[in-house]
C-alpha cells in the first residue's frame, strides 16, 4: 500500500484530511516544549513534566518510527460560538465537547487504517489520539495539514481552527508531503481576544491563565482575577479559535457525533446547577465533560451564574450554599456576592464563623472585605 492509497483509504474511512511526514528528523518542537515546561506555563499538569522526555520527539516514544501519517477530522460548528457569550443566563461549552468524546471515534477509524496498512505491507504501526505523549500539532504542520498559529493551535487553510488530530507512526519509510508554512502574518486576533490575557507572547500560552485550563484541568478554587473574565464559559473556551480569519474557509462538520446534544443547546445555568452526581453522569454520558466530575462542573456553573447579572438566579446561588461540595459552596458565595451584594453581606455576618471549610470561609471573608 503506497502513500496515495493510504491517504485515499483514510478519506474513505471518514477522515477529512490525511498527510505524511518523516517522524525521525530533527525538529525544534521538543526544545520549545522543554522551555514551556521550564517556565511553569503547564500549570498543575504535572504529567507534561513527567513525560517530557518522551514528548520531545516521536522517536522517543518509538525508536523505530520512520514516518507519521497524520489524519484530521473536521468538527466545525454550524454557527459562530462567540455570540453565545452574550446569552448570559445560558451555559457555553466548548465546541469540541458538545457531544461525544472524539477520542473514541478517531481511534476506532485510525486503528482500522493501521490494520489495513499493516496487513498489506507487513510493517509495524502504532496509533495515537491525544492521550499519549506525542505532539500531534507539530507533526500536522510538518505533514502540511496546517500550521501552529499564534494561539498555539493548528490552523488549516481548508478547515480553519476546527480539526481533531490523530497519528499513525510506522517503521515504513513513506514519501513525505510538503510542510505547511505559517501564514498568520501580522494578525493578532487570537491574542487580543483572550479574556484572561493567556498569551505572554505569540506562539506561547500560559495555561495557568487559560479558561480552558481553569475550567477543565484546574481542580481547586479558581483565582479571583479570572472569574469575571470567564463569563458564561463552563467548559473550555473557543475565543482564540473562533476569531481566526481563516475560519472563513471552515466547514460545518458532517459528523452527527459532533453536533451539539439537545441538553446543551441553550442550556440554562439554573438547570445545570441543580445536577447531582447521578444526573451529571447521565447527562454527560460519553462526553468529554464527564471527566472533570460533577463538583468541578458545578463550580464553573456557579461562576457563570455570578457573571450572569440575572437576579432571578439568586435563589439558585443561595441553594448552592448548602451543596455537598465545599468547592461549589465557595463559588456560590462568590456568585451571591456578584448578584446581590447587600444580601450576601448580611448573610456573611452570621455564616463566616460557622462555616467549617477554609476555602468557603475565605470566600465569605473576601466578600465581606468588598473585594469580590
Amino acid at each position: 500500500m503506497g502513500p496515495d492509497d493510504l491517504k485515499s483509504l483514510a478519506l474513505e474511512l471518514g477522515f477529512s484530511t490525511a498527510r505524511i511526514c518523516r517522524a525521525d528528523e530533527a525538529w525544534v518542537a521538543g526544545d520549545r516544549l522543554a522551555a514551556y515546561v521550564a517556565d511553569g506555563h503547564h500549570g498543575s499538569m504535572a504529567w507534561m513534566e513527567e513525560t517530557l522526555a518522551r514528548r520531545q520527539h516521536p522517536t522517543a516514544m518509538w525508536p523505530e518510527a520512520k514516518s507519521a501519517v497524520v489524519v484530521g477530522l473536521n468538527y466545525g460548528p454550524e454557527h459562530d460560538p462567540l455570540p453565545l457569550l452574550e446569552r448570559r443566563s445560558e451555559a457555553v461549552v466548548s465546541v469540541y465537547a458538545q457531544n461525544s468524546d472524539y477520542h473514541d471515534l478517531l481511534k476506532k477509524r485510525l486503528k482500522h487504517l493501521a490494520r489495513a496498512f499493516a496487513g498489506k505491507t507487513g510493517q509495524q504501526v502504532k496509533v495515537f489520539v491525544d492521550t499519549a505523549p506525542l505532539m500531534e500539532k507539530p507533526l500536522a504542520e510538518k505533514a502540511g495539514i496546517g500550521w501552529q498559529g499564534k494561539h498555539t493551535n493548528l490552523v488549516s487553510r481548508e478547515f480553519g481552527s476546527w480539526l481533531f488530530l490523530g497519528v499513525m507512526l510506522t517503521e515504513a519509510e513513506l514519501e513525505p508531503d510538503e510542510a505547511e508554512r505559517d501564514t498568520c502574518g501580522s494578525c493578532r486576533s487570537c491574542l487580543d481576544v483572550c479574556p484572561t490575557k493567556a498569551f505572554p507572547q505569540p506562539y506561547r500560552i500560559d495555561a495557568r491563565r487559560c479558561i480552558s485550563y481553569l475550567t477543565i484541568e484546574h481542580k481547586g478554587v479558581i483565582p479571583l482575577e479570572f472569574r469575571q473574565p470567564m463569563g458564561n464559559r463552563i467548559y473550555g473556551c473557543d475565543d482564540c479559535l473562533a476569531v481566526c480569519p481563516w475560519n472563513k474557509f471552515a466547514q460545518t462538520s458532517a459528523e452527527a457525533a459532533f453536533h451539539p446534544r439537545p441538553e446543551l443547546k441553550g442550556a440554562l445555568l439554573a438547570e445545570l446547577a441543580a445536577l447531582d452526581d447521578a444526573a451529571f453522569r447521565q447527562v454527560f454520558t460519553a462526553s468529554p465533560v464527564k471527566r472533570i466530575g460533577r463538583d468541578r462542573f458545578v463550580r464553573n456553573v456557579m461562576i457563570a451564574i455570578g457573571n450572569s447579572g440575572d437576579e432571578a438566579l439568586v435563589p439558585v446561588a443561595r441553594m448552592a450554599l448548602d451543596d455537598v461540595s465545599p468547592l461549589v459552596r465557595g463559588m456560590a458565595v462568590w456568585a451571591l456576592g456578584q448578584l446581590s451584594p447587600r444580601l450576601a453581606s448580611d448573610m456573611s455576618e452570621t455564616l463566616t464563623d460557622a462555616e467549617a471549610d477554609s476555602d468557603v470561609r475565605m470566600e465569605w471573608a473576601t466578600l465581606a472585605s468588598g473585594n469580590s
